[in-house]
Formats: structure tokens, sequence, C-alpha cells
């Protein structure tokens, strides 16, 4: 039996290097956030999550301030990955790339890799970045997208199709019906009934 063959060396520093890097950034989240904590807020933030995680009682708006400068997103978006933490890096990501796009019209490309990442909540953060954007929702990029995720069967990505569609609806009501018309074979129960919900 032959030897495995040794990793390249940059493999290797890169390897040896990750943890440190995610430390750093942690380190750089916690000094964004920390000043920020509320513990009256963390309360009932603690309690709807039945008590899974710690929280510091930041609310989305300050969260996404706090946040909207520090790189390497995805990485926070795999450690420790639930929805609620999730959808609010996914609203600093959409942050980002809108501001973004002014100066370089190219900037969703990112989320075309992250669309096939292994990671359901990179998926997730990719199908959502568009939340809130209205009329600047690059809607093409919004139904394909949906579209290469509708085979899914997890309860997230499919939720999360849902969502995306039923908040383009408020800006593009008959654009988002003739999607879900038109697409009903492949989109789930689930998606369809979330896009569709103030569609009447």
């Amino acid at each position: 039996m032959s030897s495995p063959k040794p990793k390249h060396k940059d493999t290797q520093a890169s390897a040896a290097t990750a943890p440190a890097a995610r430390a750093a950034l942690l380190s750089q989240v916690d000094t964004a956030l920390r000043p920020l904590a509320d513990p009256v807020q963390a309360v009932p933030m603690r309690a709807y999550m039945l008590d899974q995680f710690a929280f510091l009682g930041i609310r989305a708006i300050p969260r996404r301030e706090a946040l909207r400068s520090l790189p390497r997103l995805l990485l926070l978006v795999q450690r420790q990955a639930w929805w609620d933490t999730v959808d609010g890096l996914a609203g600093v990501v959409g942050d980002i790339l809108l501001r973004a796009r002014t100066r370089q019209p190219d900037a969703q490309r990112q989320m075309d890799a992250w669309l096939g990442h292994p990671s359901l909540w990179v998926r997730r953060v990719a199908m959502l970045h568009q939340l809130g954007w209205k009329v600047q929702t690059d809607q093409a990029r919004l139904f394909r997208y949906a579209l290469a995720l509708a085979p899914e069967t997890d309860f997230f990505i499919r939720k999360a199709i849902g969502w995306a569609l039923r908040d383009h609806a408020h800006s593009q009501p008959e654009a988002v019906r003739a999607f879900l018309m038109a697409h009903a074979h492949v989109l789930s129960g689930l998606t369809r009934r979330e896009g569709g919900k103030h569609l009447g």
C-alpha cells in the first residue's frame, strides 16, 4: 500500500491558520457587539429560542450596523448555525452587497457560489440575501435561486424560498404570482403557501 501523498504546503498553512483566523474574527464580532448588549431584551430572545443559545439582547438594526464592516461572514454563518442567527447574518450580507452593487455590478456573483455550498445555512443566506431590497431586487436571480433550491427537501430551505418570494411580492405581486403558478409542479407546498401568503 502506498503512503498518502503529503498535503501541499499551502493547504497545510491554510489548515493551520484557519482556527486562528476564526478566533480573530469572533473576537472582532464580540468587540463590536458586547457594548450593545441589553440584558432585558436578551431574556425574551433566549426564551423564544427555547434557551438553546445565549443572547446579548441586540435588535436587528443595531446588530447589522455593528457588523457591517466585518469580513469573512461565511465563517459566522456556519458556526453554531440556527435560523435566527443565520437570518440576521443574511441581512448583513444583503446590506453589504446592495451597497457594493452601486460600485461593482456583479457583486452578487458571490451568492451564486454560496448557493451551491455544502452547508444548508449558507445556501439559505444566498436565498435570503435580497430581503428588503424591494424594487432593487434582482428578480431574475431570485427566481433562478428558487428553482435551483426547489428540489431540496429541508424545511429551512423550502421556507427560505417561500419567504424570499413573499418579500418580493410586496413590490412585484404579479410577477411572483406568475412564477408560483408556472412552477407549482416543482415548488414544495410549503414554499407555495409561504410565497403566496399575501397574494390572495
